[in-house]
């Protein structure tokens, strides 16, 4: 699980690629769970939670860049 001071620390092309990584890894798991074949379910959730905080670091730039721009 990656904390999110350790995502505010990346740079936006950064923030992308572990997105695009959580969710292949994401996608990965899925498969695995639908094929009965999955180790630990909780990983699953704490993947789920990963996205949303990089999504959510995301918007929070977007909106300062945004108060920025207007400003």
């Amino acid at each position: 699980m990656t904390k999110p001071q350790e995502l505010r620390e990346m740079s936006d092309d950064q923030l992308q690629f572990t997105l695009n990584e959580a969710r292949q890894e994401l996608f990965n798991l899925r498969f695995q769970s639908a094929t009965e074949r999955l180790d630990a379910p909780s990983a699953l959730r704490k993947l789920r939670r990963d996205i949303a905080r990089i999504k959510t670091i995301t918007r929070e730039r977007e909106i300062a860049q945004q108060a920025k721009s207007s400003t």
